[in-house]
């Protein structure tokens, strides 16, 4: 079975290309194990054949660690769509169904790799397939990727829970999200205990002054890897829209995971998200591992 592997800003994805749906858990654990697998946070299945619905180029199956599958994944959706613009599932600009609804995706720059030393550097803009017509295979290592996530939705009323002021927002997928003057005081046991008893993600951020702007950094317990992981796009995303709600935040700010990748998010009209960041390829490959 053919599997590439990409990384959005620390969160890392095996993808692959099929033709049907299918319960594929066993296998997003087995692949996804990092000691007898390949090792990634998820599982990403791209359906080219999206049932005929207009405008859409592909669909996904999206399954975390655990071998749990869920609706929405912002990091796996950035990378989802480089995947899909070098393998010829999409131009540039392109929208894939998951089940959050349709996310739309957009290739900003594509850089590096093995690319010629005269196309060597960021390119901005490349009209679909120029960049494969260097020579056979080329594959570029980053895309500079932006996608527009579902809107967000407040779920209820902010809490008290261990001397900590919580929001509840679902970016695609349910947030818990609290603001703390030192990402130190990140508990992994009690975002465990949160995460089992709101079925949700857990979420620590920090927003830090810069000059004459600011900046929110983020750590994240992520639901179906059952622990920190080094970025979570929706969750993020979460933390972006309770900061600009309940904190006055501004609406085009700058946000750093645990991976200290900068992204950048920003508010759209119609109070949509748009989540953007550097995806790199890292490899292709050859899995003989799963036996049904």
């Amino acid at each position: 079975m053919k599997i590439s592997k990409y990384n959005a800003s620390g969160n890392d994805f095996v993808i692959f290309t099929d033709s049907v749906k299918a319960d594929r858990s066993k296998l997003a654990r087995e692949l996804c194990d990092r000691r007898d697998g390949v090792g990634a946070d998820g599982l990403i299945v791209v359906l080219p054949k999206f049932n005929g619905i207009e405008g859409i180029n592909f669909e996904w199956e999206f399954y975390n660690s655990d071998g749990s599958s869920a609706d929405m994944c912002g990091n796996g959706s950035r990378a989802v769509c480089m995947y899909a613009y070098e393998n010829f599932l999409a131009a540039q600009s392109m929208k894939f169904l998951s089940g959050a609804g349709v996310i739309s995706g957009e290739i900003f720059g594509i850089f590096g790799g093995n690319l010629s030393e005269s196309m060597r550097g960021e390119l901005r803009n490349v009209s679909f397939g120029e960049i494969f017509n260097l020579r056979p295979n080329a594959h570029a290592l980053v895309a500079n990727v932006e996608v527009m996530l579902t809107r967000p939705k407040r779920l209820g009323e902010s809490f008290e829970e261990a001397g900590l002021t919580w929001y509840f927002y679902n970016t695609g997928v349910p947030h818990l999200v609290t603001f703390v003057s030192d990402l130190n005081e990140f508990d992994a046991v009690l975002a465990r205990d949160l995460r089992e008893k709101y079925n949700a993600n857990v979420n620590y951020a920090l927003v830090q002054s810069r000059l004459a702007s600011k900046i929110l950094k983020v750590r994240t317990f992520e639901r179906g890897v059952e622990a920190e992981t080094l970025a979570c796009g929706t969750g993020m995303a979460a933390c972006f829209i309770a900061g600009v709600e309940n904190m006055g935040l501004a609406s085009d700010i700058r946000v750093i995971p645990a991976s200290g990748e900068t992204l950048n998010l920003r508010l759209g009209d119609g109070g949509k998200i748009y989540f953007r960041g550097d995806v790199r390829h890292t490899f292709d490959g050859e899995f003989i591992g799963y036996v049904e």
